[in-house]
């Protein structure tokens, strides 16, 4: 191919891409009249009518944001509240053996090894109270269902009905949520 050649073609690319460029920027300009068309003047009332809206929306987003801030900070607090509530369910058994142990010792039990236990008992419940787990010992009270689990019922003479006979296995409330129900029988007469 010769050198005019090839410089005939490459001016008729330059020229072909100019036009497109050409093109292109009066199809952006008549875009652009067209939507400064549609957006007219709007009147004083439009306007009026425009800002109450936005304002309205924009105090419904702010409630909303607040909202749910509180449910955020609700969530954590009963996530902080309750959050060893799964690890304090598994200590339970080795308390309640802890008890069994310490009333089922044998006769040739020395008062040492009963001290042991009642002290390991005892140091076990004060670190439980430390995490809020409180006990659940319902003497001489009326049958709670929220509170207790009835494995059967007694007759007792010395109380009335529907009190709690004899206690099976005292239950556990963490911050006034009941983690276990004492297990009890209830008095019927």
């Amino acid at each position: 191919m010769s050198k005019k050649k090839k410089s005939k073609d490459i001016d008729n690319e330059e020229v072909s891409n100019e036009f497109e460029e050409q093109k292109l920027e009066s199809e952006t300009t008549e875009d652009i009249d067209d939507s400064d068309e549609n957006i007219g003047n709007p009147s004083y009332e439009e306007l009026f009518d425009k800002n109450e809206e936005l304002e309205k929306a924009l105090l419904r987003k702010n409630a909303d944001l607040d909202n749910a801030m509180k449910r955020t900070l609700l969530e954590v607090e009963k996530a902080h509240k309750y959050g060893t509530e799964k690890l304090l369910q598994e200590l339970l058994p080795i308390l309640d053996n802890l008890e069994h142990a310490l009333s089922n010792l044998s006769k040739n039990a020395t008062k040492e090894d009963k001290e042991g236990i009642e002290i390991t008992l005892k140091s076990f419940e004060s670190t439980l109270d430390k995490f809020g787990l409180v006990p659940i010992y319902p003497e001489n009270e009326e049958f709670n269902p929220e509170k207790h689990e009835a494995v059967s019922m007694e007759k007792d003479k010395k109380k009335q009905d529907g009190f709690i006979g004899n206690i099976f296995q005292r239950g556990w409330e963490l911050h006034s949520r009941v983690l276990r129900p004492a297990r009890v029988t209830v008095i019927k007469n």
